[in-house]
């Protein structure tokens, strides 16, 4: 039996969800997944990004990294990937006809990138969680039997993941939009799907890529691109390639950014993040880092020196190991993800970023409180939502949803639909936003007379 392995030609298509009738495989002055990336930028839910939290309250006197800031940096960091990985590909398969198509894998990347948190609710993960707890552990968790709803849309709610509403957002026919949603290529939307499994899969760690609404355009994305499926009892497919270049994008700059962001803040000193960022080099390189640390003498911009100098490396080493493992991705047969398999110095210096963040800024007070404030604005407005979607009849339901947008379905005549609205419409709140309606719901905030 031949063993099976996905193919590059396939795995890069420029092909549009809603616009496959008028597909046209022709190389452009401007690429379909440049028009992906610009498409992304000039969008609403991508400006709603700079009120969205990253890590830290939002806002303060001392600038922190929100969720576009963070999205515009894994942009980057992700284009010099696909462009490393892109330059050694191209002259491997130069004899190839369809080498040209490596071109196109930066601007994935970097789109792919930029789309990667579009899908994450108000007030950082705690927002995910606090989805998630309410249907699972909240005021929600009559509503499977009360609602009659089956067993995968349940998993659905009792799962929300960012990742598979980020992939809901730019599918969905949302009210009086077009077909496919943001009409985004093949390549690119499938490069943001982290976890190419539906929610009765998501085990333990509560991780999907698709909901079932979403699941059909899944499956056609991924066959068409040859994305290989995995035989199950349900629907799982191993990760396109290109995934590893997103997620390792992320993973170098949420940690190293928000080690930079808590010195800002003072959570962390100077010495303390010298110390951790000089950590990922040895012997010379190392010794050159130090002599240009002392040119300036300004804290801050030491750090960034010493951070710049950081994901350079990073870049590089996952750079490397994307191209040495290339067999194995294509084949599907990778674990875990890339900055585990870089080499022993750095990987062991990210291993203590990871520890020092996790005990000195993840536990901090700050991030606790509008983790515990988030929490509860988010379960006020999902009980009076999901109210109202339920019971349209009351006269506060229908102030309530003259409020809300006609692009959200609440009027829909399957029950599962309107929760989806529901959360359509609170996870594309943005931190501040959410705030106001939980106060104008509480009383606590009246227009101006």
């Amino acid at each position: 039996m031949t063993q099976q392995i996905m193919c590059w030609d396939r795995l890069l298509s420029s092909k549009r969800l809603g616009l496959e009738r008028y597909h046209d495989a022709h190389e452009h002055t401007r690429t379909d997944f440049q028009r992906d990336y610009d498409r992304l930028v000039f969008s609403a839910p991508f400006r709603r990004l700079q009120n969205k939290t990253q890590v830290f309250p939002l806002p303060g006197s001392i600038f922190v990294h929100n969720r576009l800031t963070h999205s515009l940096e894994v942009s980057c960091v992700g284009r010099s990937l696909g462009n490393n990985i892109s330059a050694v590909l191209a002259e491997k398969y130069r004899h190839e006809k369809w080498a040209y198509k490596f071109n196109g894998v930066g601007a994935i990347v970097a789109a792919a990138c930029l789309a990667h948190d579009l899908g994450n609710p108000p007030f950082g993960h705690s927002g995910e969680r606090a989805i998630a707890t309410y249907f699972s552990e909240g005021n929600g968790q009559h509503l499977q039997s009360q609602l009659n709803l089956n067993n995968d849309e349940w998993k659905d709610l009792t799962h929300f993941e960012g990742n598979a509403n980020a992939f809901r957002l730019l599918t969905h026919k949302f009210e009086g939009r077009r077909e496919g949603g943001f009409v985004m290529t093949y390549s690119t939307l499938a490069s943001i799907v982290k976890y190419p499994y539906e929610s009765t899969l998501a085990g333990k760690k509560g991780k999907l890529g698709f909901f079932t609404s979403e699941r059909d355009e899944f499956i056609r994305i991924a066959d068409e691109l040859g994305m290989l499926r995995i035989p199950d009892t349900g629907v799982r497919y191993c990760r396109h390639p290109l995934v590893y270049l997103v997620e390792a994008a992320d993973d170098i700059c949420y940690q190293i950014m928000d080690i930079e962001d808590a010195h800002k803040l003072k959570i962390l000193t100077t010495s303390d993040v010298e110390e951790l960022f000089l950590n990922f080099f040895e012997g010379e390189r190392r010794t050159k880092i130090q002599e240009n640390l002392h040119l300036v003498t300004d804290a801050n911009e030491q750090v960034a020196y010493l951070r710049s100098c950081v994901i350079g490396k990073l870049v590089d080493e996952c750079s490397r190991i994307f191209v040495s493992l290339e067999e194995e991705l294509l084949r599907g047969e990778l674990k875990g993800c890339l900055i585990e398999q870089i080499s022993e110095t750095p990987r062991n210096a990210y291993e203590k970023c990871s520890k020092i963040a996790w005990a000195k800024i993840y536990k901090s007070s700050d991030v606790l409180d509008i983790e515990l404030a988030g929490n509860r604005i988010i379960t006020v407005l999902l009980d009076k939502l999901i109210d109202a979607v339920l019971n349209p009849g009351k006269a506060y339901s229908q102030l309530l949803l003259n409020k809300v947008p006609s692009q959200y379905e609440m009027q829909s005549e399957h029950t599962f639909t309107r929760i989806q609205a529901v959360l359509d419409y609170i996870s594309g709140m943005t931190d501040v936003y959410a705030l106001d309606l939980y106060r104008k719901i509480n009383g606590m905030s009246l227009p101006a007379l």
